[in-house]
C-alpha cells in the first residue's frame, strides 16, 4: 500500500476516533449479523478475554444486545471505539455506505449517509478513489450479509428508515436474495 493509501486509511480510522457528532452509529442501532459473523465475534470475544453477557439478541434477526443507555454492548464508552471493531458486523464494517434493496426495480441502492450525522463520510465523499475502495467492500460485507439472511430478516431490516443519506450508486440485485424478497 503507498504512503498516501496508509495515511488516508489512517484519515478514515480517526474519523470514527473523534467523531463528536450527536448522532452515534453506536446508539440506538440493531446492526443484522450473519450465523458466521456471531461465532467470529464471540471467538474474538473468548480469544481477547473480553466478558460481554449474552451479547446477542434474537429476533427476527440477530444483532448486538443494546446496554441500559442505548448503546451497542461492543461501544467502549470511555475510548468511543468498538471492542469488537476487527471482527464487527457487516453493516458496521460498511458504515458510513448503507443499502435498500429495490424489489420493484430489482436493484441493490447504495447510499453514503451525510457529513453531519458521520464525519468520515465526507472524507470520503471529498476522495472519489477512497470513496470507490471503501464501497466496494461494503458492497462485499452487504452482500455476504443479505444472501445468508432469510426473508423475514431481511424484510425487518428494510423497513428501519436511514436518514440523511444520498444515493451514490445501484447494482442490480442479487437473483437469490431478489427471489427471497418477493416468495409468499
Amino acid at each position: 500500500m503507498s504512503q498516501k493509501n496508509v495515511q488516508k486509511k489512517q484519515d478514515s480510522s480517526a474519523a470514527c476516533a473523534v467523531c463528536k457528532t450527536s448522532f452515534s452509529c453506536c446508539n440506538d442501532t440493531r446492526p443484522p449479523i450473519t450465523a458466521e459473523r456471531r461465532e467470529t465475534v464471540e471467538a474474538y470475544l473468548r480469544e481477547c478475554g473480553i466478558s460481554v453477557n449474552n451479547p446477542f439478541v434474537e429476533e427476527k434477526y440477530v444483532y448486538p444486545k443494546l446496554d441500559s443507555d442505548g448503546y451497542c454492548v461492543f461501544h467502549d464508552k470511555a475510548t468511543g471505539r468498538c471492542i469488537v471493531h476487527n471482527v464487527k458486523p457487516e453493516t458496521c464494517a460498511a458504515g458510513p455506505i448503507t443499502f435498500d434493496l429495490n424489489v420493484k426495480t430489482r436493484r441493490t441502492e447504495w447510499f453514503l449517509k451525510k457529513e453531519k450525522i458521520c464525519p468520515l463520510a465526507g472524507i470520503l465523499y471529498r476522495d472519489a478513489a477512497l470513496l470507490q475502495q471503501h464501497l466496494e467492500s461494503a458492497k462485499k460485507e452487504i452482500a455476504r450479509l443479505v444472501s445468508s439472511l432469510e426473508q423475514e430478516a431481511l424484510e425487518a431490516i428494510l423497513e428501519k428508515a436511514e436518514p440523511d443519506t444520498f444515493k451514490i450508486d445501484e447494482d442490480e440485485m442479487d437473483k437469490e436474495v431478489l427471489d427471497k424478497l418477493t416468495r409468499k
